[in-house]
């Protein structure tokens, strides 16, 4: 049997199009908030695709507060109407992935944001994992070795630190795609390197001495490199606006 491997683009097309499928039989049989789907084997069968996939889409479906999945009981129309859920089905099926430029921007609004109140609300234990973060980051990074994970983990235990886990949430989903995009085959030596090591400790200083203000801006000028990578000469103004 030969072993199909899908790209992301595929994979969210044939998601796309489960959903859609979903939505008009829900329609066509005129099903109501509290009434049972098919089994995933008869929506598989009836599609014409893996039960991975119709998996996907009802897991995505209930993301988005469409569809109730019961342990052992089977997967439920959740108490939308359905005007509604036919808008909101149209909304998922039309977004595209995010691109690059707009996921930077969202996370460095977040980051802005997330870094003055881990510097309000952070707690020793806080610390702790930001400086553990750190560390890790800072010997890598001198070392010239790769240190996206490091990297990672240090901007996202200063999310946790906020306080806030609705922003953490975003920070989690987003963060990752943009380090990786941005950082790939990018190992920083000699100037650069202590440079890079010495943005994070600011940030790090800022936060122990409960400074939101200059957590704020240590973070903005942590972001200048990003600001060029994506905008060029234009982040001058951009920076200034943020």
């Amino acid at each position: 049997m030969k072993l199909e491997i899908l790209t992301k683009t595929e994979n969210r097309k044939i998601q796309n199009d489960i959903i859609s499928k979903i939505r008009d039989l829900i329609n066509y049989k005129n099903l109501e908030p509290g009434d049972k789907l098919p089994a995933e084997r008869v929506l598989s069968e009836k599609f014409g695709v893996s039960r991975s996939s119709v998996r996907e889409a009802i897991q995505k479906l209930e993301f988005y507060g469409i569809l109730n999945s019961k342990p052992q009981s089977g997967t439920f129309i959740a108490n939308i109407g359905q005007i509604a859920m036919n808008g909101m089905i149209d909304d998922i099926t039309s977004l595209e992935e995010q691109d690059f430029v707009s996921l930077v921007e969202t996370r460095i609004l977040l980051e802005l944001k997330t870094v003055k109140l881990a510097a309000l609300r952070r707690t020793d234990e806080d610390l702790k994992r930001i400086k553990f973060a750190l560390d890790a980051y800072n010997v890598k990074m001198l070392a010239g070795e790769d240190c996206l994970e490091e990297d990672l983990l240090f901007h996202l235990a200063v999310a946790s630190a906020s306080k806030n886990s609705t922003m953490n949430t975003l920070m989690l989903l987003i963060t990752p795609e943009i380090i990786v995009a941005y950082d790939k085959d990018r190992v920083c030596e000699g100037d650069v390197a202590l440079s890079e090591v010495k943005k994070h400790e600011d940030i790090y200083l800022a936060i122990l001495n409960q400074d939101p203000k200059v957590a704020r801006e240590k973070m903005k000028a942590h972001f200048k490199k990003l600001y060029d990578y994506i905008y060029g000469d234009q982040q001058d103004v951009k920076l200034k606006k943020g």
